[in-house]
């Protein structure tokens, strides 16, 4: 019996977990915010009830759209979980059939999440330099997918709005 090849394996370095996205979103800003809000205060997280109230769920919203989202897309469209592994369908339900980004979407709520629950003008800049980012993404990401799937990619485009269901 053949030994089957194997594929390379690549060391993981800092510089290639930086690249990921959802590593950054979900695990380098809020440390940074946490240690910058530390610095900025004395050494204390100036908690406040509603804050926590509104920004952790928020936190769990944003994480769990982007993480169920990713799974849903994969699991109905193929493909990997990030456009560098485009699907092989369109997916246009579930909550595709609400949102064309949900993975994104899900990024920007945990951020506003982040914002409240630190009270952080800090994360609050964070998420007005991804509102952008997201958007040239998103951008991007379209272009492609018309490239790949014509017509039928353009018709979910007039049906379902890129960021908030019937809204924009």
């Amino acid at each position: 019996m053949e030994n089957a090849p194997t594929k390379p394996v690549r060391p993981k370095t800092l510089k290639r977990w930086l690249k990921s996205t959802s590593n950054r979103t979900f695990a380098l800003y809020p440390g940074l915010i946490f240690l910058f809000e530390l610095a900025l205060h004395g050494g204390r997280i100036h908690w406040f009830g509603l804050n926590l109230l509104i920004g952790v769920p928020l936190l769990i919203w944003g994480y769990g759209q982007y993480r169920l989202g990713g799974n849903f897309r994969t699991r109905h469209g193929g493909g990997g979980p990030g456009i560098e592994v485009p699907p092989d369908r369109i997916v246009d339900n579930g909550i595709y059939a609400y949102t064309r980004n949900p993975m994104y979407l899900g990024h920007m709520i945990f951020m506003v999440g982040l914002a409240v629950t630190f009270w952080s003008w800090a994360a609050l800049l964070l998420l007005a330099f991804h509102i952008y980012w997201f958007q040239q993404r998103a951008l991007e990401d379209e272009k492609h997918l018309t490239q790949m799937f014509g017509a039928d990619y353009k018709d979910y485009t007039l049906r379902v709005k890129r960021w908030i269901p019937f809204v924009i």
